[in-house]
């Protein structure tokens, strides 16, 4: 049966345990990852895993943007069935926040989320991602500008806890609870911790207690297989949950990764010029997949020293 068949064409995954049905599942934006040639190489899997809907990775708003179709190029849907897709935007300049956001609305787009969480130094360092937690009333203009752009529940925001401790975000509640959010999606670590250590559980809790709009959680969700979400305790009523490593690595783990490696390089071939930046893509998703698949582990020193398409379709 065609996928497009199954309960009036989106097909269903197998829950979430422990999250009430009414929670989605949105994939995450992992920069130079969850790209456009990635979301249509894996429609099948995504599909299979039943998004609701995906964040693209952001777009930088800079002064001086000029919103054209070569900025807008990553967002598209990749099929009648695409769950929908929400621009990312990363700026700490309002104005040039709402130049991209005008250009946003004019292709159709009803929602955009703002980054406030990319713990990465480069972005910090510029103020923007999860420096914005260190710069509360940049937050407060940038929420005011997206919300005044956009409207009321069609402007979001993903960050963390905080940027050095876990109880930063909820200092910051009284800002965010002024504007009517689609969603704050918290990535339950610090920016310093980045990707390492615990998430932090009972910050969340009380971050989503004291939120007067809804909460999406993120950090170490995993997936068992492509459909089979696994969260950590204690999550209760959520507005949703968003994986990100977690559903790339089980592509990993699957039966026909190759096959759909050798896709998404041919994707990449006819969209990037040289080996170059389709080997730098190729290495980005296969350190993932090296991380749960033990074929793919025992391939990834190999990966790491090809240096030609060819030698890394022959392994």
């Amino acid at each position: 049966m065609d996928a497009g068949e199954v309960n009036g064409g989106r097909p269903r995954g197998k829950g979430i345990p422990g999250v009430p049905v009414a929670a989605g599942l949105w994939l995450a934006p992992l920069r130079g990852v969850t790209i456009r040639a990635f979301r249509e190489t894996f429609a099948p899997e995504i599909l299979s895993a039943d998004f609701c809907g995906m964040v693209a990775p952001f777009i930088p708003a800079n002064p001086g943007i000029r919103v054209g179709d070569r900025l807008l190029a990553d967002l598209q849907p990749f099929g009648r069935h695409s769950p929908s897709l929400v621009p990312q935007v990363i700026t700490r300049h309002p104005d040039a926040m709402r130049e991209l956001l005008k250009g946003l609305k004019d292709r159709g787009f009803a929602r955009v989320d703002l980054n406030a969480g990319c713990p990465f130094p480069m972005v910090v360092r510029r103020g923007r991602g999860s420096g914005l937690l260190r710069t509360p009333d940049m937050l407060d203009r940038l929420l005011e500008a997206g919300c005044d752009e956009m409207g009321a529940g069609c402007f979001s925001l993903k960050t963390r806890l905080g940027f050095e401790r876990p109880d930063e975000l909820l200092g910051l509640m009284p800002i965010l609870n002024r504007y009517p959010l689609a969603a704050v999606t918290v990535h339950a670590r610090t920016a310093r911790q980045m990707y390492e250590g615990a998430c932090d559980m009972r910050a969340f809790a009380a971050v989503c207690a004291a939120s007067a709009n809804p909460v999406i959680y993120n950090g170490d969700v995993r997936l068992d297989g492509v459909n089979g979400v696994g969260i950590p305790n204690g999550l209760k009523a959520l507005k949703g949950v968003m994986v990100g490593r977690g559903f790339i690595r089980a592509l990993g783990a699957m039966e026909g990764s190759t096959v759909r490696l050798h896709e998404y390089v041919a994707r990449s071939q006819a969209e990037l010029r040289g080996d170059r930046p389709v080997l730098g893509r190729m290495k980005e998703l296969l350190s993932y997949w090296a991380e749960s698949s033990p074929h793919w582990h025992s391939l990834w020193p190999a990966v790491k020293i090809c240096r030609t398409v060819d030698e890394l379709l022959s392994l």
